[in-house]
């Protein structure tokens, strides 16, 4: 790492400081030498900041950790934002669209007025409409504006699988794809354990095929499980942020699925949805591009239509509020 690396946190809700706090745990290895926080509650971003930087004696980290407003973006790496209402127990993140659509765009102005020229990270739900939101007021490269997309999704599912079949969820290469919520799907044709593909591992073991639809249900419905015990999910999605900033401050280049811009891939056009990405220190280099099988080329393309439809209703809301 050459240089300073300055993250800026936009939203220091369970969400964002679960992210903060495992950037601040990982040390250097995170790629960040400095972390900002803005919240409209300034005293609970000061608060924050001033908490985290207590723990720098008990961490690796040399981070410098502070509160600050908008100006501290111009010179950023990476605005990673999390603002905006949560989700309620029984309410889609589809639901949220309207409200936060609009908070969005009031943070991307700020951020842009400043002057910065870095990347934005979106985990603010629904993530890929907000992405998209971000991108279009920006007016940023779409290299340049990523969400957090299936990221939480993929490793639910490589955390069940592993489970499920009594091996390592680092063995586990699967992804979930399409939009971060309940249009959601598994191509398992593409999903393995170390090199031997999973529907294959199944047969031979005799188990029952239509586990994998239960394994994926039960992935899909995790949000809506722990909301309504515990009212928010942050720790899973704060450590996926973290592992997405990291990536980015490092150029490593690895394969995250991310909420990404389509432009002909999957046969789908300007459209931020989740699919395996490369990543690195210029945001979502490339789209891996998978054979979809027919029934799961169907299913991502009702996910798009989804989204599509819903973005065009942000967009006449936020014409109308201009």
């Amino acid at each position: 790492m050459i240089g300073k690396r300055k993250l800026v946190l936009v939203g220091t809700g369970f969400v964002g400081m679960s992210m903060a706090y495992a950037i601040l745990s990982q040390g250097a290895a995170s790629g960040v030498s400095e972390l900002v926080l803005i919240d409209v509650l300034k005293d609970k971003a000061i608060g924050e900041a001033m908490d985290l930087c207590h723990g720098l004696p008990c961490s690796s980290s040399h981070m410098e950790i502070k509160a600050g407003d908008y100006s501290e973006c111009e010179d950023a790496d990476i605005v990673v934002i999390t603002a905006g209402l949560n989700q309620k127990p029984g309410q889609t993140r589809l639901e949220l669209a309207g409200a936060n659509a609009k908070i969005m765009k009031d943070i991307t102005m700020q951020v842009v007025n400043s002057g910065f020229k870095g990347i934005f990270l979106i985990a603010s739900n629904p993530v890929d409409l907000m992405t998209k939101v971000v991108q279009e007021v920006s007016k940023f490269p779409t290299g340049r504006v990523i969400g957090s997309g299936t990221a939480l999704d993929t490793a639910r599912l490589r955390f069940m699988v592993g489970e499920y079949l009594n091996v390592s969820n680092k063995n586990v290469h699967a992804y979930i794809m399409g939009e971060h919520g309940d249009s959601s799907f598994v191509p398992w044709e593409h999903a393995y354990v170390g090199c031997k593909r999973v529907i294959d591992i199944f047969k031979d073991a005799g188990k029952d095929m239509a586990d994998l639809d239960k394994i994926h249900i039960e992935v899909r419905d995790a949000a809506y499980e722990i909301i309504n015990r515990k009212k928010a999910t942050y720790y899973g999605i704060g450590l996926g942020l973290a592992k997405i900033v990291k990536t980015i401050m490092n150029d490593t280049n690895e394969i995250l699925t991310v909420s990404a811009y389509l432009n002909g891939e999957y046969g789908q056009e300007d459209i931020y949805i989740g699919v395996p990405a490369v990543v690195n220190s210029n945001g979502a280099r490339e789209i891996l591009s998978l054979e979809l099988s027919p029934e799961n080329q169907e299913k991502l393309n009702n996910s798009a239509k989804i989204l599509r439809e819903n973005m065009e209703n942000i967009r006449n809301s936020l014409k109308k509020d201009a």
